[in-house]
């Protein structure tokens, strides 16, 4: 099920609460050109302060070159700076955080956006990763 808009907003007399957005990246349906690829999920809406970010990778990513790969939301890799594949996060399967961190500085979004990966160097041969953006909407 989607993002309902308007619902647990932050604001006066408003109960607001974390949102949580998902994004979905499978090399067997999404392929791994070189370029931004669109991850498959939910989108951010419009002045949405992103919180955390959270890289959970199921398949590590491969290639025949040395690939890298950024998440973006906002700006080039503002949920993950580029790495190559044979770096952490990508290097192992498991779930990591991001670059947003609750500790850390938010990102806010200028308009409703999509979770990007974009590949660069070489192309991905394999992979498998979710990401996970947790987020505030003020009112």
């Amino acid at each position: 099920m989607g993002i309902i808009d308007g619902t647990n907003k932050v604001g006066p007399g408003l109960n607001g609460r974390p949102k949580t957005a998902v994004a979905e990246y499978d090399f067997a349906v999404d392929g791994g050109a070189v370029g931004a690829i669109t991850l498959r999920g939910d989108k951010l809406p419009a002045g949405a302060i992103i919180v955390d970010s959270l890289v959970h990778v199921r398949t590590k990513p491969e290639s025949a070159g040395e690939a890298t790969v950024l998440l973006t939301a906002e700006t080039d890799g503002d949920l993950q700076a580029s790495k190559k594949v044979s770096e952490a996060p990508w290097s192992t399967a498991t779930p990591k955080r991001g670059a947003v961190t609750a500790t850390g500085t938010p990102v806010t979004t200028t308009a409703e956006r999509s979770i990007v990966a974009k590949v660069g160097t070489a192309p991905l041969t394999k992979g498998k990763f979710s990401v996970v953006v947790t987020y505030l909407e003020v009112a």
